[in-house]
């Protein structure tokens, strides 16, 4: 297995650089491919309007036309993102407005899941709407594989990702890296019941793009769980061949308090134990604990368990295919 890794990476693992702009421009016409961008956001006011600035400005002007639509699915935001999206340049749509007919719930998956039905793009590609200091090399990057390669399905970026800036170099735990539940979590789990999938530097990266005659073929964990499950069950559908991924870099971005972490680790590890243990029953809590005056007080969150179908399974989205 460790063979069959090391090939992959050596196949399968590209640097920004390795595809210029130039060659994307030129494979995007030659295919006559199109390109969506989502952005997930929820309460996201101080960054999101600079990433779409960004993907505006350096991938939808007439000189660089990369990207055809770009939108933002706002998840019951309660500051001003939708309308500091809007402000950039993005396309702004609602999860609750998007398939009424099916209460949303709250999750990244369900607003990634829900972005199907208003994207059109051969290609989607995911951006995480915290990021600071945002390049466009996060969409480049993961886009240019699926426009240059047919074989290739599925891409997730990779990077570094620092605990603290760049200007904080000299302060205590500074050149930490982030993505504790990647470490602690993921990785292991991966690597001893997926092994295939140890090649991936940042297997639950939010910045990722595949083709959508993938994406409408997966169910969608609609939390934390929502990384790991579409890399599980597309290297399942397409295998390992068709799965990527291309250095983009640093990624910097708001990090979670440990009890945020604690209910994301629980939530990946039930989205694990589904695809592991199909059918199973169990509905599980995850309790963690606060001091309080009179001694240890006990918080109990559920852990996500429901997942969305394949898009293409559902009736309003296949009616738009058709139309479309």
């Amino acid at each position: 297995m460790l063979d069959e890794v090391e090939r992959w990476l050596a196949r399968r693992s590209w640097s920004v650089a390795d595809r210029p702009l130039d060659r994307l421009l030129a494979a995007k016409r030659a295919g006559g491919t199109t390109v969506s961008v989502v952005l997930p956001a929820l309460n996201e006011e101080a960054t999101v309007g600079g990433i779409v600035s960004v993907v505006r400005r350096e991938l939808m002007s007439g000189a660089v036309p990369l990207v055809d639509e770009l939108v933002v699915v706002d998840s019951g935001s309660t500051d001003r993102t939708a309308e500091v999206a809007a402000a950039a340049g993005a396309r702004v749509e609602h999860r609750d407005a998007i398939l009424p007919r099916i209460p949303a719930v709250p999750g990244k998956g369900e607003v990634l899941w829900r972005s199907l039905l208003v994207t059109g793009g051969d290609i989607v590609c995911f951006v995480d709407a915290d990021l600071r200091e945002f390049s466009a090399d996060f969409v480049t990057g993961i886009v240019g594989p699926l426009l240059t390669d047919p074989d290739v399905r599925f891409v997730k970026a990779m990077y570094d990702r620092p605990l603290s800036s760049p200007e904080a170099a000299g302060a205590p735990g500074a050149g930490a890296q982030g993505g504790r539940v990647t470490e602690l979590v993921a990785r292991p789990l991966l690597n001893l019941h997926w092994p295939r999938l140890a090649g991936f530097v940042q297997p639950l990266g939010g910045e990722y793009a595949a083709r959508r005659s993938l994406l409408e073929r997966l169910p969608f964990p609609v939390g934390y769980g929502v990384e790991l499950g579409l890399l599980v069950d597309a290297l399942d559908l397409v295998g390992l061949d068709a799965l990527a991924q291309v250095d983009v870099g640093v990624r910097l971005h708001r990090h979670q308090d440990d009890r945020a972490l604690g209910r994301m680790a629980a939530a990946i590890y039930r989205t694990a134990q589904l695809r592991l243990e199909r059918g199973h029953q169990v509905r599980p809590r995850l309790t963690q604990f606060d001091r309080g005056a009179e001694g240890f007080v006990p918080r109990t969150h559920a852990v996500d368990t429901e997942e969305r179908p394949p898009m293409a399974e559902v009736a309003e989205y296949a009616r738009r295919r058709r139309a479309a």
